[in-house]
């Protein structure tokens, strides 16, 4: 195998990876039937959207909250020793200010740089073990994705925080609540309007911008339908995503498609060329009536900010915002 080949394959393993992630989030959008946590991400979204406060103070311990499982747990200090275990988790942490606190990250934690230098606990299975002996004050991880290992890790008295943002706000929210946990108030707050600030120029941009009709493919052959983070960030973004009419991820119907002829083709950027995406899109027959294809309509967007329920989702939606109103969002 060349070394293309590797490069493509690697890459088709990262978006497998992200494709379990965004899928198995949205299953359990539909089927979450835990007790309300007392102070969780979940909970706090409202706040999210409100106006940031004008002061920030010091977090006062012992605190207790509860997490997206409806686990609850008590801090008597700051976590001093952190593992995380999905990329989302490591992004959010070190963009707070506790990246000095993170003893250990999954092997897809490729962001920021300094994540490289952690010690590896594993990959979509979470070497528990390796987690145990670093001794960690906290765990922090998906609901979803990492289930096996939170009971694993719970049963060893290792305290476990893990969430399950469905929307652009929670993920503000959370952030929010992790500053808190970590001390950090300060700097998830500037982080978190951050976020709120790049919606509100988004949304101001296109408020009165004609939706256009976008196809989105991040996984070969795949599509993103309703209930998903892509699907809502499309939306803010100005557009109108043409496979909404099924949820989740599903498999594309390339006749659907053409039958709903869309303006725009996104696909994400994945370092190598050709790009088997759009490999796959131009070689399909009858693709070369669709609008977006005639009109050279197609546009790469950055994988990672887009798929990571963490701080770089803004990243994300102004990408998406840019190809789909490219005269509007600067």
């Amino acid at each position: 195998m060349n070394s293309v080949n590797r490069s493509i394959m690697k890459m088709l393993l990262g978006l497998l990876l992200t494709l379990m992630l965004v899928f198995t989030a949205a299953c359990g959008a539909n089927t979450k039937t835990e007790n309300e946590p007392n102070q969780s991400a979940a909970n706090t979204e409202q706040a999210a959207t409100s106006e940031p406060a004008p002061t920030v103070t010091a977090t006062a311990y012992p605190l207790t909250v509860s997490d997206d499982t409806g686990t609850e747990m008590t801090f008597e200090q700051a976590p001093a020793k952190v593992v995380t275990l999905v990329p989302s988790e490591t992004e959010t942490i070190f963009a707070i200010g506790s990246g000095d606190q993170v003893v250990g990250v999954d092997e897809w934690s490729n962001y920021p740089e300094e994540a490289a230098s952690k010690q590896k606990i594993g990959d979509m299975t979470t070497n528990i073990e390796a987690v145990a002996a670093l001794n960690p004050d906290l765990v922090l991880a998906s609901a979803s994705m990492n289930s096996d290992a939170i009971a694993q890790l719970r049963s060893l008295n290792i305290t476990v925080f893990a969430t399950e943002p469905k929307t652009y706000d929670a993920v503000i929210a959370k952030i929010e609540l992790l500053g808190h946990i970590m001390d950090k108030q300060a700097e998830a707050a500037e982080t978190a309007d951050h976020m709120r600030s790049v919606k509100q120029q988004v949304t101001d941009a296109v408020k009165d911008a004609e939706k256009k009709k976008v196809y989105l493919e991040f996984s070969p052959g795949w599509t993103v339908g309703a209930g998903t983070f892509l699907d809502e960030l499309l939306t803010i973004a100005g557009g109108t995503n043409i496979s909404a009419v099924k949820p989740d991820w599903y498999e594309v119907s390339a006749e659907e498609v053409v039958a709903e002829n869309p303006q725009i083709i996104i696909y994400p950027d994945m370092g190598v060329d050709p790009n088997p995406i759009v490999a796959g899109i131009e070689s399909r027959p009858g693709w070369d009536v669709i609008d977006a294809v005639k009109n050279k309509q197609l546009h790469a967007v950055t994988n990672d900010p887009l798929v990571r329920v963490g701080p770089r989702l803004a990243d994300g939606l102004l990408e998406l915002a840019k190809a789909i109103h490219p005269d509007l969002v600067k």
